[in-house]
């Protein structure tokens, strides 16, 4: 758990040094810090999903030939 936890310090702490270099504007840094990591979790959520099936694909292929 303490992994997950300072991957997500870091995760958000990147975000948000990007969109403040980019912007200059600290609540645009911050509400992209907030945003882009529900967004993405929400997106490997499916990513994951594309893979499993991928994967079962492939060993139904295996088995059935």
């Amino acid at each position: 758990m303490l992994k997950t936890i300072s991957f997500a310090i870091m995760h958000f702490s990147v975000a948000f040094g990007v969109a403040w270099a980019l912007t200059g504007d600290w609540v645009i840094g911050g509400a992209v810090a907030l945003v882009e990591p529900a967004v993405n979790t929400v997106g490997y959520h499916f990513h994951e999903k594309i893979w499993s099936r991928i994967k079962t694909s492939r060993q139904n292929e295996l088995t059935a030939g």
